[in-house]
């Protein structure tokens, strides 16, 4: 008995254009012709092209279907590196839904890394932003440094976001010293935050020069001059308990 195309293609689950390809890329032998021109499917047409159905809906490309050789073989090399990628994508896919889990459980934006899903609806659209270009760049123990960081927040980190672009050099000025201690008891509990960047994957310059462009892209003129008199005075001797009271407390100094 033998069957055309059409047939063996049924048979097979496929289509005819599949076996045509499959003719066409050698995987399946081509059957002879009856007197009519038609092709003649056979039994072994038939095992093959289940065989490479089968090989198919496992995952293994066509391109090395051909290498596998027959069913009756034992599984090669293929076969075990279409384990382990499968594998690998099984534990991506966990990771994916616990991830997406976390973001449903806070509401928090589909592009929020999951550890900041928590703090998500407290942060600006700009503060996000910020955390999407940190993400791309730095280590995961950094981000998470910066995570818990956030999570801290204070009175000046809120006025900093708030401050106008046309803010006058006297309220960049207080801004600037009253964050100055804020910044650098922080620095004394969370060593780290002093440079993010140092163990950055593709290295702490390339980080640092991604994360200044950010911020000068996405702070305003005001903002950048308060983060460029903060550097000065941390380069200058740390401020004493009295000296930060007073300036939190005494707007005339």
């Amino acid at each position: 008995m033998a069957w055309s195309t059409q047939q063996v293609a049924e048979l097979a689950g496929t289509t005819v254009k599949a076996v045509r390809y499959y003719h066409q890329i050698g995987v399946l032998d081509v059957p002879e012709r009856a007197a009519n021109g038609y092709k003649q499917y056979e039994v072994p047409h038939l095992v093959r092209l289940l065989q490479i159905k089968r090989l198919s809906d496992l995952g293994v490309p066509l391109s090395e279907v051909a290498a596998m050789g027959r069913a009756d073989e034992e599984p090669d090399e293929a076969i075990r590196v279409l384990d382990a990628e499968l594998a690998a994508t099984v534990d991506r896919l966990n990771r994916v839904r616990a991830e997406l889990a976390v973001i449903l459980r806070h509401r928090a934006p589909a592009y929020v890394p999951p550890a900041f899903a928590p703090v998500s609806h407290d942060l600006s659209d700009r503060q996000r932003s910020l955390l999407m270009v940190y993400s791309s760049v730095l280590s995961e123990e950094s981000m998470e440094e910066f995570r818990e960081l956030i999570s801290e927040g204070d009175d000046t980190e809120e006025e900093f976001e708030a401050l106008s672009p046309d803010a006058d050099e006297d309220t960049i000025e207080r801004l600037a010293a009253r964050m100055w201690p804020v910044v650098v008891r922080t620095r004394e509990r969370r060593p780290r935050t002093a440079d993010l960047a140092a163990d950055a994957p593709r290295g702490p310059k390339h980080a640092a020069q991604t994360m200044a462009e950010a911020m000068v892209q996405l702070y305003n003129p005001a903002q950048l001059r308060v983060l460029k008199r903060l550097t000065d005075l941390l380069a200058e001797e740390t401020p004493d308990t009295d000296t930060a009271e007073r300036t939190d407390s005494d707007p005339e100094g």
